[in-house]
């Protein structure tokens, strides 16, 4: 893709970011959130730094971010990933170039281990974090309920090879 690159998420770019939020909810294979927060929420659930946006042009294409696992101090270095893409421009590899400067990121901000948790129904972003060095811990079955269903949330986590 053409003139496409990473910078820094800011405030400025919630509108964007939170509009390819709610097209991953509509997927139903992306979260079990059923909307996406106003930008004050979204913000204090993630951690401050490693919130990156995919730019196409000037448009936003996708954006990935980091929350905390836990309040405990020894697990200050590991981090929750998530990662989304536009509708209008999935299977163009955004999500895995997004995917690996969080990587990148993180190891700068000192985090050991990324963990996700995937849909295993989401089969494209259970690949791109294969292909950014992320395993299958385990799956956790009828972890939670989706519409009546219950759903099976697959673990994949991602160990530092510089920390």
């Amino acid at each position: 893709m053409q003139d496409f690159h990473i910078d820094a998420m800011t405030p400025e770019d919630w509108p964007a970011v939170r509009t390819i939020y709610l097209e991953g909810i509509a997927t139903g294979n992306a979260t079990f959130e059923k909307s996406a927060p106003e930008w004050a929420a979204w913000d204090a659930a993630h951690l401050s730094h490693s919130r990156l946006v995919g730019r196409a042009g000037d448009e936003i294409a996708g954006w990935a971010a980091l929350a905390a696992v836990s309040g405990r101090c020894v697990y200050g270095g590991v981090a929750e990933v998530s990662v989304y893409v536009a509708g209008r421009v999935r299977g163009r590899k955004i999500g895995q170039r997004l995917l690996r400067a969080l990587v990148e990121e993180s190891e700068r901000q000192g985090l050991w281990t990324l963990q996700a948790g995937i849909f295993p129904e989401n089969t494209a972003s259970v690949e791109t974090h294969k292909r950014c060095g992320f395993r299958v811990v385990g799956v956790r079955e009828k972890l939670g309920r989706m519409d009546g269903v219950w759903r099976d949330v697959m673990l994949m986590e991602r160990r530092s090879t510089v920390l």
